[in-house]
């Protein structure tokens, strides 16, 4: 019996594993990844240090040096007393105005788009394929176009300036992605089911409710994940739409840096880059997982 084959039975790795693993070739790809990743974290490394720190250590320090005395001021001011533009109110109103933009624009455009996902897959009609068409075409319209006519049919619904106005905005925007998720993974489910399910008397909502939507986790979760990105992190739609009390996070954010005069509060500006960016973060780091399943699992079949 060879030594490879001693080994194997003894419970020890292969030879040509370990050489496998060890391999240059292997080696130098865990380098280029780790550097890739060094790369890319660098900006929340900085801002993450730096909004621990008071401003003259920022000054007379190296930036990506650890706190000499760390503080909790600079979130303190950009959450709480931050001046934005003429008011000093910080970010606090501005983060829940976000909050109530993104729950209810995220909630409606999943529950819409499996809805038309269910349609286009288990209920088709003449013009299915155009109707499908028409709503693919609308992910890759760029922001820029839509801006007229939006601002045009808010205005004519009474919707311009308010949260609401910004949900439907970014509810419209978002409905292509949500049918193009849901119709793929629908498109993979047994269309068997859904016919016994009819014969067996059950009406439109009850075949949705009872048996599409509870095998549907994987897809919601990525559909939940792309579009609170999206409108946690649009910039254009709130600048173009929002009002005084409108405004979300990433405008206000925006004037917060822009609206500094005289000494420039970095170590405020970092806090309120990170807290702009928390969510979204604690999105991707409890849920990252499970995106990558769902999409696997049918998002981009078709």
């Amino acid at each position: 019996m060879s030594d490879q084959s001693t080994g194997a039975l003894n419970g020890s790795t292969p030879l040509s594993s370990q050489a496998r693993r060890l391999s240059p070739t292997r080696i130098l790809l865990y380098l280029v990844l780790v550097l890739f990743a060094v790369y890319y974290l660098l900006p929340l490394y900085v801002m993450l240090v730096n909004s621990f720190k008071p401003l003259e250590e920022i000054r007379g320090g190296d930036m990506l040096a650890l706190p000499q005395a760390w503080t909790l001021a600079p979130w303190s001011s950009a959450w709480s007393t931050a001046q934005i533009g003429v008011q000093a109110t910080g970010l606090k109103p501005y983060f829940m105005n976000s909050i109530a933009m993104v729950i209810p624009a995220v909630l409606l455009s999943t529950i819409l788009g499996a809805l038309n996902g269910y349609v286009l897959t288990k209920w088709r009609f003449r013009g299915d394929g155009i109707v499908f068409g028409l709503l693919l075409l609308s992910c890759f319209i760029p922001f820029q176009i839509v801006l007229i006519p939006m601002a045009r049919m808010l205005g004519i619904l009474g919707l311009a300036g308010t949260t609401s106005g910004l949900v439907l905005v970014h509810l419209v925007y978002g409905l292509g992605f949500t049918t193009l998720f849901f119709r793929n993974y629908y498109a993979a489910f047994p269309t068997e089911l859904v016919r016994a399910a009819q014969i067996d008397g059950a009406g439109f909502f009850r075949i949705f409710g009872r048996i599409l939507l509870p095998s549907s986790g994987p897809i919601i979760v990525v559909s939940v994940i792309w579009q609170f990105t999206n409108i946690w992190n649009d910039f254009l739609f709130g600048a173009s739409f929002a009002d005084v009390d409108s405004v979300p996070m990433t405008v206000a954010l925006n004037n917060l840096v822009s609206s500094s005069t005289g000494v420039k509060e970095y170590n405020v500006h970092f806090a309120g880059a990170v807290l702009a960016a928390l969510p979204t973060l604690v999105v991707y780091v409890v849920s990252g997982r499970y995106f990558v399943r769902g999409l696997m699992a049918g998002a981009v079949k078709g």
